[in-house]
């Protein structure tokens, strides 16, 4: 099993992938296999969410790159700039993690939170999409 301890530098060039969800991208610990099939193991420092193009090595050199697989998200789209800040005040409100893009805001799936939406009158759709929520006001946007 490969085992990765250390952020390797960035422009350094990875030898293989790891696709995780958001979830698994939280823990500091965790066992998986990489893309091309490797077993691999995460022993990082807690507190670090790993986010699409983080780069990891460990006492092998050997380097993967980070990628967020594509989960079931909520989406909506506003042009109005007040209707996409109700909709984030409102989800905030609830300490739901929100991928904020222009235009474009993603939430993990749930049809309770669908439904309340919906019935502030906005649209919602479904979709297969990476995941990447804001990192919040206490953390750094670019954890790494």
């Amino acid at each position: 099993m490969l085992k990765f301890t250390d952020f390797a530098p960035n422009g350094s060039t990875p030898q293989d992938t790891l696709t995780l969800p958001f979830e698994l991208r939280q823990k500091s610990r965790l066992s998986a296999t990489t893309d091309k099939g490797q077993p691999a193991g995460l022993f990082l420092q807690r507190g670090h969410i790993l986010r699409a193009g983080t780069l990891l090595t460990g006492h092998e050199k050997i380097i993967i790159e980070i990628q967020a697989a594509q989960e079931p998200v909520s989406v909506m789209y506003s042009d109005d700039l007040l209707h996409f800040a109700r909709a984030c005040y409102h989800l905030g409100n609830r300490h739901v993690p929100l991928h904020i893009l222009a235009g474009e805001l993603r939430y993990l799936s749930d049809h309770v939170l669908d439904h309340m939406l919906e019935g502030l009158g906005f649209q919602i759709s479904h979709a297969e999409l990476p995941f990447e929520p804001e990192a919040g006001a206490y953390h750094s946007h670019h954890e790494h």
